[in-house]
């Protein structure tokens, strides 16, 4: 189409209308496709993490619930012991025995099962008659716990991008951590609200409620690409990698085959010269963090009244928070400060809270509170690398083992302080258990500091080759 302008001697021709710039909508697409990925990606950590906070839920009631059943059930001291470690026994069974199948038989088809265990047993803590029932229970639980810990930490690592990786992980922990405080709320709140001698049912049965949730969300989750790839089912592995990962199979940043050692695979290829320390280190820091936490925070009104502090449920509510706090805070900084110290640190802070508990166990109620808090807040932060350092150290084929072996080493020690608390505070009192839980701390700052690798901002295939293998490559 063409126009005379006024005073012009010919026509002039309208230039075209713009059309959109190929290159803007291929940069659109791109957008939003990029947008695509990180909402599957973050599906995935949501329900990894709703297992957290089952796992959480399962031992956070018990501080609530455990003094009515000791009194409805007619428990003794060693009785409640037991029940009160109960789960974490489980958890020890499970993650020894189910790790090493999820690297057997896939990530995808445990990631359902366990979740299916735990549900049953919540519902069946309504129904229990006598302590023995009830230890029977939680043990199952704990088994379905141990499980997923080994499942979830892998998916996770296994799914998720190397600039995210560390933050995903670590917010596997604080999905625990606001299971473990909602619990804690509800117990205190329904306890509160009734008199009721059967009520502690209701309150351990209330881990029913997010697993359901958890076990609905799971459905449609994909088996792990490196898992698939690593059983020679290329085709499958690519497809997943494309719909949910954004890329090719061959892009992945890992060679899917066996571990160093050839065809050992499982306990062998973690006891094996090459992972050897690896192994140790995860195990090692990990029970010396849960433990002390454990044992105080099963019994916390016990420790309290024994610490001088007042009996209200407010001590106990304010180490929650702080708990929470912490674990907010170290999965911010993960990827700022690094593993190494974000995990040392925290260890000689949390050792300095306890020793001063043990030397002053009656001081002023300021003080109580101020170490209870610095050790709630550092423990927390740290402990977020319980999710992180286990998932990143292992290669593919044998990596739900490694966290599994990690996760039932550290319930040996939480289970023995939770057994033994109880016990402590009768025969030695406050002081001395809060010494234990000092020593344990520092033991965990000497092991970190001799064993912790760096892992920050390395792909996975890197991050889990061991320390052996990177000087021969750099070679």
């Amino acid at each position: 189409m063409s126009r005379t302008e006024p005073g012009a001697a010919g026509p002039v021709t309208a230039p075209p209308r713009p059309h959109p710039r190929p290159a803007a909508a291929s940069e659109a697409a791109s957008e939003a496709e990029a947008r695509r990925i990180r909402r599957a990606q973050n599906r995935i950590v949501v329900c990894a993490g709703g297992g957290e906070v089952c796992d959480g839920w399962v031992l956070g009631v018990v501080g609530a619930a455990m003094p009515l059943a000791r009194t409805d059930l007619s428990l003794g001291t060693l009785s409640a012991g037991l029940i009160g470690a109960a789960s974490l026994i489980g958890i020890f069974l499970g993650g020894l025995c189910f790790g090493p199948l999820a690297d057997r038989i896939g990530r995808r088809r445990m990631y359902l099962v366990d979740l299916g265990i735990f549900l049953v047993g919540s519902l069946l803590q309504l129904v229990v008659d006598s302590g023995a029932e009830l230890f029977a229970v939680r043990l199952l639980m704990g088994i379905a716990v141990g499980a997923d810990y080994a499942i979830a930490g892998a998916l996770v690592a296994e799914f998720a991008p190397t600039h995210r990786r560390g933050r995903l992980l670590a917010s596997l922990i604080a999905y625990w951590y606001a299971g473990y405080v909602l619990a804690t709320v509800l117990g205190a709140a329904l306890t509160a609200w009734s008199d009721d001698p059967g009520l502690w049912r209701w309150i351990l049965a209330s881990s029913a409620l997010p697993s359901l949730a958890v076990l609905i969300g799971r459905t449609g989750t994909p088996e792990s690409p490196r898992w698939l790839a690593g059983r020679g089912r290329r085709a499958e592995a690519d497809a997943v990698c494309r719909r949910w990962l954004g890329t090719r199979l061959d892009d992945l940043d890992e060679t899917m085959g066996a571990p160093p050692g050839g065809a050992r695979t499982g306990f062998a290829t973690l006891l094996s010269p090459a992972y050897r320390r690896r192994t140790l280190f995860t195990s090692a820091f990990w029970l010396c963090q849960v433990t002390p936490f454990f044992a105080i925070s099963t019994f916390a009104p016990q420790v309290f009244a024994s610490l001088g502090a007042a009996d209200d449920g407010v001590g106990e509510t304010a180490l929650n928070c702080f708990l929470l706090v912490g674990c907010l805070c170290g999965t911010y900084l993960m990827d700022r400060t690094g593993r190494r110290p974000l995990l040392i640190v925290p260890f000689l802070v949390t050792a300095l809270a306890l020793l001063v508990l043990g030397l002053w166990p009656h001081g002023p109620q300021w003080m109580v509170v101020g170490c209870f808090a610095l050790f709630g807040l550092f423990h927390a932060g740290s402990s977020t690398l319980q999710a992180v350092y286990p998932s990143e150290v292992f290669p593919t084929a044998v990596r739900a083992t490694g966290i599994g072996l990690a996760a039932a080493t550290s319930r040996i020690g939480a289970a023995a302080g939770t057994f033994l608390v109880p016990m402590g505070l009768q025969a030695w009192g406050a002081g001395a258990v809060m010494l234990c839980g000092a020593a344990l701390s520092l033991a965990g700052a000497a092991v970190s500091a001799a064993w912790a690798p760096e892992t920050s901002g390395l792909e996975l295939a890197a991050a889990s080759t061991p320390d052996e293998g990177r000087a021969h490559a750099a070679r």
